[in-house]
């Protein structure tokens, strides 16, 4: 199915480290035309040039700075940027603690990462996006309200989102999204390791599936939904099963 992506332009918003940047790899596999953003110079740097020794081209792969924080730089990164086939969004974070532990600014602060980023990314790119294109987010699975109320605020928010924004850009354009639950990816690179492998072993004895995921595994899925064109409104949880029984 991923041969829908031949010379289809696809720019991912976050993709010069985990889930992003494997997308980016599978779909330049594909023979899509990528185009990667990040804020940070290095690892965007560090992205572009790994997706070029591995095989990319300057034509095939272009990685530039974006800040979706930014409402300027938004509209400056769309006009310069211009139509595209798919968006991919990794914008949002992670966060523990319940509605009366957790700081009010960090609950406000999980909610403005996953759901008024996305929407005002979505109100830039939307225009631009090609007819029978698609837009895909990232929302969250596993964890409670209690112990993580901004995200699961945030995440539910996104939900509501793709199922909006599906009609709204119907027939021209789908839009969908993926709920991955914890993965080992560079997003945990400020803790230590011993403390990485302890939440591991505790997330893997909670799925269902007895461990975590890989992230080409999470990766396939936006793959997926970009590649099949009557698919849209939905979010798709690749979590191992753990929402079944948390």
């Amino acid at each position: 199915m991923t041969a829908a992506l031949k010379g289809q332009r696809v720019v991912i918003v976050g993709g010069t480290s985990g889930f992003g940047f494997e997308i980016a790899r599978m779909a330049r596999d594909a023979g899509a035309q990528i185009v990667i953003t990040g804020r940070d110079a290095q690892r965007r740097e560090a992205a572009h040039a790994a997706l070029i020794a591995s095989g990319g081209s300057d034509e095939a792969v272009r990685a530039l700075e974006l800040d979706i924080a930014d409402e300027a730089a938004l509209e400056r990164f769309f006009a310069d940027t211009g139509p595209f086939d798919h968006l991919v969004s990794m914008a949002g974070g992670a966060m523990g603690g319940g509605f009366l532990e957790a700081p009010l600014e960090t609950i406000r602060g999980a909610v403005e990462e996953k759901f008024f980023a996305n929407l005002r990314l979505a109100r830039h790119a939307a225009p631009r996006v090609r007819a029978g294109g698609s837009l895909v987010f990232t929302a969250g699975s596993g964890g409670r309200p209690h112990n993580a109320s901004g995200a699961i605020v945030g995440n539910d928010a996104i939900r509501s989102l793709v199922e909006g924004l599906a009609v709204e850009l119907a027939p021209r354009a789908r839009v969908n999204a993926v709920a991955p639950t914890w993965t080992r990816t560079p997003l945990w690179r400020g803790l230590p390791e011993s403390d990485i492998d302890a939440i591991e072993q505790r997330f893997s004895k909670l799925i269902p599936l007895g461990r975590t995921a890989k992230v080409e595994e999470v990766a396939a899925a936006y793959l997926f939904l970009m590649s099949n064109g009557f698919v849209t409104g939905q979010t798709i949880a690749v979590d191992g099963g753990v929402t079944l029984v948390s």
